[in-house]
């Protein structure tokens, strides 16, 4: 979310791996958009303000951190692990903070926006933490660069690029 409460990206799972079909007691669903909106709303109320890393709304356990404009989330239920939903939304804000080249902010993170996807979905797959270690989700992630600083041109590779363009057009259009 951003600092004014819009939505920039969110996920929401379904995991397969739970043997309840029920959903966990005293928790909605979240099923609606409509209903994922306020529950956002309100926890953006909450958690407006920097200052605290963990808060129950809800009945859901919510983690968060602020980063310029942004406010990142990792919601789970009161039963789960904090410190692994802690080491889950560390190691994907880490990561794409290496992507972004420590540019991590709402217009960045918009342009970039098949980068945080990916980053997320290194990091949590189907609701399992998967991946903890930032820099290994980063890698994964990672464009890879063309690498410009091989290329040498000097006044023989221009000659060499104009004598080929000569040629072929001799051919095409007759000497000139």
């Amino acid at each position: 979310m951003d600092t004014d409460g819009h939505r920039v990206m969110a996920k929401y799972y379904r995991p397969k791996h739970n043997p309840l079909s029920t959903p966990l007691p005293d928790t909605k669903q979240l099923s609606s958009v409509k209903e994922q909106k306020a529950f956002e709303k309100g926890l953006w109320d909450k958690t407006k303000k920097p200052g605290g890393d963990v808060i129950i709304y809800d009945s859901y356990l919510a983690l968060y951190k602020h980063s310029l404009d942004l406010i990142f989330y990792v919601i789970g239920p009161q039963s789960e692990n904090e410190l692994m939903l802690n080491a889950a939304l560390n190691a994907y804000l880490d990561a794409l903070s290496m992507l972004l080249r420590n540019q991590v902010e709402k217009r960045s993170v918009l342009e970039n926006l098949d980068l945080a996807l990916l980053c997320l979905d290194e990091t949590i797959d189907e609701g399992v933490i998967v991946e903890t270690d930032s820099t290994a989700i980063a890698s994964r992630v990672s464009r890879p660069r063309a690498d410009t600083s091989d290329i040498v041109i000097n006044e023989q590779t221009i000659m060499s690029a104009y004598q080929s363009v000569r040629e072929k057009m001799q051919r095409g259009f007759g000497p000139f």
